[in-house]
């Protein structure tokens, strides 16, 4: 056999469509590989790795410690409960950020600065799968800063998380589900780059500020006013936060419930029992990915439409 055999056709005479648009979940595994390879290798490539691991806990570790340093100001360190909720809230803000920038700047990255778009998208490999592959670097990075940043929580400021009282069932579901809504959220901002200009490669920083806003990150629900509570009840990064918390942090304060808030004054109860928290935050992530996955396919055929897969923006 010749080393041109490979690319003949079949021995049946006509066209193999896998041969153009891959063959099945082992194309679909291995393009998924190679990306996530790919963006990590674009994301540590540029300095020595203990440079690179500073770089990637330092933003994170240092907001976390200004939102501390703040709130122990203004309370004068009365209530360490509520240390521990910025701190774990902080941290996993940093995996949200990570997330959801990874899926839009690898378009920008490659429309913009390499400009491979059009050839990545003509390739035989899934434009998404690939979108997905190179995102989950940049996720990764994020999580590395969270775990630091909780670690450093734990050993210098006294957040008390105690491994034995840990809810890792609840824990494990959260973390899966919440790694599942966070990619969800990066493919819908990714649709909306298809379709923008330069000013773009702040759009995840800009979404992630709307959404800090009425997530619970920092302080709890109760605070805002009523319209602003009812949107995040129908956030799932609210949801995800609050499984989370509730897993690690048992007798922690809710940032869903409590006195005065709307989930208080609907439901009666303080705080959501664990299985409402995975139940909101199914119901909630299905109606982001649902809406993210139309968008992105409107998004991917006017791209291809008006040629905005061959375009670069200048910026």
């Amino acid at each position: 056999m010749s080393a041109s055999d490979g690319l003949a056709s079949p021995a049946w005479g006509g066209f193999d469509p896998r041969r153009a648009e891959g063959g099945g979940l082992g194309d679909h595994w291995r393009t998924f590989r190679t990306a996530a390879r790919l963006g990590w290798q674009m994301e540590a490539n540029w300095t020595d790795p203990f440079l690179f691991f500073i770089y990637s806990v330092a933003k994170p570790l240092s907001a976390a410690l200004i939102l501390v340093v703040m709130i122990e100001i203004v309370s004068g360190g009365a209530d360490p409960a509520y240390r521990a909720f910025v701190v774990v809230g902080a941290a996993l803000w940093a995996v949200v950020l990570a997330g959801i920038a990874g899926l839009a700047w690898s378009i920008l990255d490659d429309r913009e600065r390499y400009r491979m778009l059009r050839y990545v998208y003509v390739s035989p490999s899934h434009f998404v799968v690939m979108l997905l592959g190179r995102g989950v670097a940049r996720l990764g990075v994020g999580a590395m800063g969270a775990v630091i940043t909780i670690a450093v929580g734990v050993l210098l400021l006294g957040v008390p998380i105690d491994a034995a009282a840990i809810d890792w069932p609840l824990l494990a579901i959260a973390l899966v589900l919440g790694a599942w809504v966070i990619v969800a959220i990066g493919l819908l901002l990714a649709a909306i780059v298809l379709q923008t200009r330069q000013e773009s490669w702040s759009y995840p920083e800009a979404l992630a500020g709307a959404l800090f806003l009425v997530s619970g990150v920092v302080f709890p629900l109760t605070v805002l006013p009523t319209p602003l509570q009812a949107i995040g009840l129908a956030t799932p990064l609210t949801w995800w936060i609050e499984g989370v918390r509730q897993a690690v942090l048992p007798a922690g304060p809710s940032s869903v419930g409590g006195a005065g808030s709307l989930w208080h004054a609907v439901t009666g109860t303080l705080a959501p029992e664990p299985a409402i928290v995975i139940g909101a935050l199914l119901a909630t992530g299905a109606l982001v990915t649902l809406a993210a996955t139309r968008l992105f396919r409107v998004s991917e055929h006017r791209a291809k439409e008006r040629g905005l897969l061959d375009q670069t923006t200048g910026s």
